[in-house]
């Protein structure tokens, strides 16, 4: 058998000039101008794809002694053109992990093996343009509203040469296509913002990937955590989507009859392996033929995860001592004292040798040799990049702003603080004692009043997790983001910085005049801007709130440690610290360029009455070990300098994740491949059972019952 290995393959495309997405009009009842802005923009409808699937297994290896687990094991399937498939089973078999080796999503321990045919093609994984994947998670900005969300989404993503007209039709059409009239100008809601229902999120999340018109959407349980009205609703949403003309693979939990009813395909998977696979409505005569008939007042689906999933039989071990329970079993035949593991095996043993598999394979041979759409991946930009950068940096100013917590709070924090710091070093004068006073304040300014901008991590991580989703797809490169964050950012970094200098500087009263007032602020700003693209850093390596946090907060401690104020440069141990650990602290050289901004020029009353004035430069050198073989200027210009090195060491490791691991992860399939196909146990033996599916009691069917919980109170 023929055999593709295939890693958890992560990399990420650029947009793609002729991956013109979307293949038909928005919605059927769409005027015909609509129809027609539509098509203009994407193409026509001729393009759509069909996806299938075979042999498909993935593993997670385990080189102890313990076996290999199969996560999915030899499946085989197709998605077609205008119909929805539907992915179900119970919690652990196998449905995201489907999903996600279809798309080239797997985790990187995780190792796929199988064909994966689009139009008749092998792909390794399926790029933007084509495919659109909707997660469980819905991550927004969620000071926006819904509108502003399409519309930016639009703006990113559409040609360059689409008019403005034509992007505002297309996110009208979105909303109404997904029924989102109602909520439109409704911020999506935050930790202070209250914002639109769940249903609602999730109908957005299906809108911006269908605004581009993709041939295949994916989706992970888009109708989790809804009741069974938001439920429908959604549901229904992809079957307008289907009609245009989509292949739409869905994994679904358990939904009720109504949505049910919607899908047009179905797998059933079963710890990993294929239950069933074909028409929905012919599902329910598989299992009446194979011995398991639905019972007539009974949701299809949950017969079908009661017939495989083992967690029933701790249910129904529960009610058989209820007395209706005993009168109807004595009435029926030996199948209703199968167990799930049973019942699923004989499910197993009957799907692979009926004509109904049978089909599923002479059907994928007749699609693997037909001639679809080819789908070339071309270079290029969809988006020209000065479009992306204003579209960014504007959805990134509007989110600051509205985000209380995200700059406003520090910045009143920081007011609050400045004026602590002022009042307790208020007119600090120029005496002897001064000189201790003067660099206690500008080592509590340049240390704990930066130390403070890690406050910002909660809400970085926020739009981090918007970056890696849209990356994922191909929205935009990572340059134009770290360029749009910094200067979205910036003018709150000014008002951050201005107010905190204004009110320590003129309340300590430091050095007068126009130039040092100019500097202290540049030098606050600067010493902000580094400690920001520092934990910038440590949210490309740690992208986890409390992790970054502490992460961030022992880095910027040590860097205050060896700052010079707590111990002279000088004086710090050579090794390590002070070479080279204190000619990459920021906060040295702003440290150093504050006490000499504040220092040269003045004079200071001496120890002892009566002798000469103690000059600022000598305090410098004497008292603090700062050099002044070079300027305060020189000193801003390095912090300049080891801020752009942040920046540009933050993108290097978002390139470098994106680069090195898919590189990575083929060789570590490979590798794991060769060396599982010389263990006997992963050649021979069936898929490995997980402990939740382990048989614990019998399951007896309940032919008529609505509800186990309903027949026993009966």
């Amino acid at each position: 058998m023929e055999m593709e290995i295939v890693g958890a393959d992560h990399d990420i495309d650029e947009p793609c000039e002729n991956n013109n997405v979307g293949d038909g009009d928005l919605e059927s009842n769409s005027t015909t101008t609509t129809t027609t802005t539509t098509s203009s923009i994407y193409g026509s409808s001729s393009s759509s794809c069909h996806l299938a699937w075979e042999d498909l297994t993935a593993v997670l290896p385990n080189f102890g002694d313990g076996p290999t687990k199969r996560l999915l094991y030899g499946l085989t399937g197709y998605a077609l053109p205008a119909r929805i498939l539907a992915v179900m089973g119970p919690s652990g078999s196998g449905k995201s992990t489907f999903l996600d080796s279809l798309t080239g999503r797997l985790a990187g321990n995780v190792v796929m093996t199988g064909n994966v045919l689009l139009n008749g093609n092998k792909r390794k994984r399926l790029h933007y343009g084509v495919v659109a994947y909707v997660t469980q998670e819905d991550i927004f900005l969620g000071t926006l509203t819904v509108k502003e969300t399409i519309a930016y989404s639009a703006m990113l993503r559409l040609p360059s040469n689409t008019t403005k007209y034509e992007i505002n039709q297309t996110v009208e059409n979105t909303i109404i296509e997904m029924g989102l009239e109602d909520c439109a100008d409704r911020v999506i809601g935050n930790w202070h913002l209250r914002g639109i229902s769940g249903g609602e999120k999730k109908r957005l999340s299906i809108a911006l990937e269908i605004i581009t018109q993709p041939r295949l959407l994916f989706l992970d349980e888009p109708t989790s955590g809804l009741d069974s009205a938001s439920a429908f609703f959604v549901v229904q949403g992809l079957k307008n989507v289907a009609s245009s003309g989509r292949t739409i693979v869905s994994s679904i939990h358990q939904p009720s009859s109504e949505v049910f009813a919607l899908f047009d395909d179905l797998l059933l998977l079963s710890n990993g392996e294929t239950i069933y696979f074909g028409e929905a409505k012919m599902a329910l005569k598989f299992f009446a033929d194979a011995g398991f008939p639905c019972p007539s007042r009974r949701n299809p689906s949950d017969h079908f995860l009661r017939c495989i999933n083992s967690d029933f039989d701790q249910v129904n071990n529960t009610l058989m001592g209820s007395q209706r329970f005993r009168d109807k079993k004595d009435t029926c035949g030996s199948i209703m004292y199968l167990s799930t593991a049973e019942i699923r095996a004989r499910l197993l043993h009957i799907y692979h040798r009926s004509n109904i598999a049978a089909r599923v394979k002479a059907r994928i041979q007749e699609l693997s040799t037909t001639e679809g759409f080819v789908l070339e991946r071309t270079s290029g930009s969809r988006v020209m990049w000065s479009r992306q950068l204003s579209t960014l940096t504007k959805r990134s100013f509007t989110n600051m702003s509205r985000d209380f917590g995200y700059y406003w709070l520090r910045i009143l924090v920081y007011i609050v603080v400045s004026i602590c710091v002022g009042s307790v070093f208020y007119n600090v004068g120029s005496n002897y004692n001064a000189i201790l006073a003067r660099g206690s304040c500008g080592g509590f300014i340049s240390g704990f009043m930066t130390f403070m901008t890690i406050g910002g991590f909660p809400s970085f991580i926020e739009e981090m997790k918007i970056f890696h989703k849209e990356r994922l797809n191909g929205h935009y490169g990572v340059g134009v983001f770290i360029v749009s964050n910094f200067v979205s950012s910036f003018p709150y970094l000014v008002i951050m910085s201005f107010s905190s200098a204004s009110i320590t500087y003129f309340m300590v009263k430091f050095h007068p005049g126009l130039d040092h007032f100019i500097y202290a602020v540049l030098d606050l700003l600067l010493s902000i801007a580094v400690v920001e693209s520092c934990m910038m850093v440590v949210a490309a390596l740690v992208p986890y709130f409390l992790m970054g946090v502490v992460i961030g907060a022992g880095f910027i401690g040590l860097m205050m440690a060896s700052a010079g104020y707590f111990r002279l440069i000088p004086e710090l141990p050579k090794p390590f610290w002070r070479y080279p650990v204190s000619y990459i602290n920021y906060m040295a050289w702003a440290l150093q360029g504050a006490y000499k901004n504040d220092m040269i020029g003045l004079e200071f009353e001496p120890l002892v009455p009566g002798q000469p004035k103690l000059k600022g430069e000598r305090v410098l050198t004497s008292l603090l070990g700062i050099s002044l073989n070079h300027s305060k200027w020189w000193d801003l210009a390095v912090v300049v300098a080891i801020l752009i090195a942040y920046r540009l060491l933050f993108y290097s490791i978002l390139k470098l994740k994106e680069r090195a691991l898919p590189i990575l992860q083929t060789f570590y399939a490979k590798r794991t491949i060769h060396h599982m196909m010389q263990r006997p146990s992963f050649r021979k033996t069936p898929p490995f059972p997980s402990k939740r599916h382990q048989v614990a009691h019998s399951l007896s069917s309940q032919e008529g019952l609505n509800s186990p919980l309903h027949s026993s109170l009966k």
